[in-house]
This record gives structure tokens, sequence and C-alpha cells, in this order.
């Protein structure tokens, strides 16, 4: 990645251009970890209708989804998608936080990396959901990758798009300051440049980085 632009100045025009976001939605670390595990496969709107229906059914704490059975957990999430194998993996967690740590403030006690070697243990926990957790609800700098990140970073460098996560991952944590609220933000300007721009049709003549991403200049390019 050494042809395109360092990830400050990236950082940069994004900020400038989207403002400071307020990304992950959530109003308590267990509202954060649910949404991380329902966000699996579907589009954040749907785990939204989830999160409702479970605060409605008053089933959104560490102590009720522990001790719930998987018909209601189930019955609750189905917006999300995949209700059955996400009703497992929330109960399974919150169970083994419950009965090993007592609450998700315990657990979170940890170093980020002692979390993430544990998360990644449990069943359904894959590494960009473990980071989640971890940035956003245990509150400690580890960068995610997300589709969305690969699919800008392998636009703006010419990088394949399948690009090991923990090669890349490790490539914004050489490069960045392990500064929480930068980690935060950097991965919300992804998820806005992504959604408004960089689709998977992207509008490269209205993106706001499109002077420093080599696919972005080729593709106005060929279009003139």
């Amino acid at each position: 990645m050494k042809n395109g632009p360092g990830l400050k100045e990236l950082y940069r025009r994004l900020r400038s251009h989207f403002g400071f976001l307020n990304w992950w939605p959530g109003e308590t670390k267990t509202e954060i970890v649910v949404g991380a595990i329902l966000t699996q496969n579907t589009a954040w709107k749907n785990v939204e209708k989830a999160i409702k229906r479970l605060k409605e059914k008053g089933l959104l704490s560490e102590e009720k989804i522990a001790n719930s059975s998987l018909k209601e957990i189930e019955e609750a999430i189905k917006p999300s998608g995949f209700y059955k194998q996400k009703a497992y993996r929330l109960r399974n967690l919150f169970k083994y936080i419950k009965d090993k740590y007592g609450s998700l403030d315990s657990f979170f006690n940890k170093s980020k990396d002692e979390l993430r070697e544990e998360l990644l243990s449990l069943n359904g926990i894959g590494k960009e959901t473990a980071d989640s957790i971890i940035l956003y609800a245990a509150e400690k700098p580890t960068f995610v990758i997300d589709a969305y990140t690969k699919r800008i970073m392998s636009r703006i460098y010419g990088i394949n798009d399948d690009i090991n996560y923990d090669e890349l991952k490790s490539y914004f944590e050489k490069s960045l300051k392990p500064e929480l609220e930068l980690y935060k933000d950097f991965h919300a300007q992804f998820v806005e440049l992504a959604k408004n721009y960089c689709k998977k049709e992207p509008l490269c003549t209205q993106c706001p980085i499109r002077g420093i991403c080599l696919y972005g200049s080729k593709k106005i390019k060929i279009a003139r």
C-alpha cells in the first residue's frame, strides 16, 4: 500500500466531508454487544428492529438474555435474520460471561488481547464481531475490519479485496496511534463512505476521496 495516500490523509478527508460520527449506536454496553452479534449477515435497519423488540419484551439485559429460553430470544430477534443461530450465540455468550465473570464489566477488565482470544474461542464469534465488541463495548483500541473497509482499501490502493483480516488490521494499528476515538471514528467513516459513495457500483465522480483513490481516478478518466 505504498502507492496510495497515508491513512492520516485519508482520515482527514473523510472527517472533513462527514464530520465526527458517533458510532456505534447503542445505549448500553449490553446493547452494543447484542448489536455486534445481530448485525452478522444483515443490514443495520434489521438489527434496529430486533433490538427494539428485545426492549419491548424486557429482554435486553445481561441477566435476561443469559436466563431466557432460546424460543423467547428467537421470537424477539426474528427481523435480524438467521435468528436461531443468533439467539444461541447471544445466550451462549451472556451465560458464559455471567457464569465465569458475573458481569460484562468484570469481563471487560481483561486486556484487549485476552478479551479477543477468549471471544474468538466462543461459538459464532468471529474476528469482526470480537473486535467490534472490544472497540465499542469494552472501549479498548482495536481496529475493526469489515467488508466495507476491505472494499474501500482495495479500491484506494489496488490491493486484493480478499486480503487477510489480521494483515489489514495490523496495517491500521501500525500506522495509527492506538487512540480509542480515532479507531471508532475511522471505522465509522468507512461505513458512511461505503453506504453513500463506495458502493458495489461506486459513485466515483461524487466521492469525496476520488482524488486519492486509484480505482476512482482510473474510472473517472475512462468515463471522460
